[in-house]
């Protein structure tokens, strides 16, 4: 359905409050299309449409954003949109105080974290995102004196004596893209900025290669949160904390956080049998391809090349790690697991896998118990045989 921007207009201003509301309350009582049908009655198809879409928008956001409830979406921009607890963690690198531009703002993510630091003004072409991005400050209560929004191209930008951040779209050509050529605006073009301005932070998706001269010149940072890897960040000039080098930060929903940093090239120490405990870095850890940088610190070793689970005989409390006690080691054998299982009453089977081809929700289907009892099962091959490892999480993640 085609919706003009004036519909997005009235979707952001008090008129549409009472609607917004009404659809809130009624979400949990009706489908969308009677809910739909309901609306209908008093508003156009569009706003209906936008009304119902809102309040499922704000519901997926709330992992995101603690004021999801109030802010504005669309679907493209809230999967694009970094979120709070992240942008936050971006925006500390800015100078209190200094002047900021955002380009390719979208609905506002990373914008209203910086306003929150010093005067930043938004920038995108898309008027719909320009609009929303300026009523998602409002919600937070930023003044356009202290975040404003504007449309217009961002390579056109004046940048002069300027820090910013850009956060190119990622799906211009309709599916989500990883090389750089495909960005809108594309890296190329994003690197003449560079020449206005040295003080950058460009967003990324976690599997781009960036640019060989950004590699040399820039900090690459791979951002993790909620178990994932959301985003890497190239931070030019003050900005950068370790030019030339990697480094992977997990931030926790309270804001804290775990950085590593270091050499993608650097070796892993050789396999070692399964000890006591097994680790598995984080998302950002393994895409930054850290994890040589964790195991030194820990004396930690992987349990076969190639496979990202490390291993040790020490408990080790890292928030870059999930950490598992081992409890038994089995061959991948359907009908064992299945009367282990049932032996041990393992009701609630947690499956991971790394190097093996197999579908673990099928698999649990498939040996999953009647009782009350936990594990996690974790499969990799191990000296050429594939292995299931029975282990239990340890605390404190």
């Amino acid at each position: 359905m085609a919706v003009a921007l004036d519909d997005y207009r009235w979707l952001v201003s008090e008129a549409a409050w009472p609607w917004l509301a009404i659809a809130r309350d009624a979400a949990e009582r009706h489908t969308s299309v009677a809910l739909l049908s309901r609306l209908r009655k008093e508003l156009s198809p569009e706003r209906s449409h936008l009304v119902v879409e809102q309040v499922e928008l704000r519901r997926r956001a709330c992992d995101k954003f603690s004021l999801a409830n109030q802010m504005f979406f669309t679907r493209q921009g809230l999967e694009q949109a970094t979120d709070e607890a992240i942008a936050a963690n971006k925006a500390a690198r800015f100078g209190a105080g200094d002047d900021i531009a955002d380009l390719c703002c979208g609905i506002g993510g990373d914008l209203v974290a910086l306003a929150q630091r010093g005067p930043a003004r938004g920038v995108d072409r898309d008027p719909v995102a320009a609009l929303l991005a300026a009523a998602n400050a409002w919600v937070h209560g930023l003044a356009e004196a202290r975040c404003s929004v504007v449309v217009d191209d961002a390579l056109q930008v004046p940048l002069r004596g300027t820090a910013w951040h850009c956060d190119p779209d990622r799906r211009a050509g309709g599916r989500r893209a990883t090389r750089g050529e495909l960005f809108e605006p594309p890296l190329e073009a994003i690197a003449g900025l560079l020449d206005a301005s040295g003080r950058a932070a460009i967003k990324l998706a976690p599997a781009t290669d960036a640019p060989a001269r950004w590699r040399e010149a820039a900090e690459l940072e791979w951002l993790g949160s909620r178990g994932e890897c959301r985003q890497q960040v190239a931070w030019f000039g003050p900005l950068a904390r370790h030019s030339g080098q990697r480094s992977a930060t997990i931030v926790g929903r309270e804001g804290s956080t775990r950085t590593l940093v270091g050499d993608a090239s650097a070796p892993l120490p050789g396999p070692s049998p399964v000890g006591r405990f097994l680790y598995e870095p984080e998302a950002a850890v393994l895409a930054a391809r850290l994890a040589a940088v964790v195991c030194h610190e820990h004396g930690l070793a992987p349990i076969a090349a190639g496979i990202a689970y490390l291993t040790g005989d020490k408990i080790v409390v890292d928030a870059a790690l999930d950490g598992f006690e081992v409890c038994d080691i089995m061959p991948l054998d359907q009908k064992q697991l299945k009367a282990y299982c049932r032996q041990h009453r393992l009701g609630r089977l947690e499956i991971k896998k790394r190097g093996v081809d197999i579908d673990p929700e099928r698999l649990r289907r498939q040996i999953i118990a009647d009782g009350d009892e936990e594990s996690v099962l974790i499969i990799a091959p191990i000296d050429g045989n594939v292995r299931a490892i029975v282990g239990r999480r340890l605390a404190g993640k």
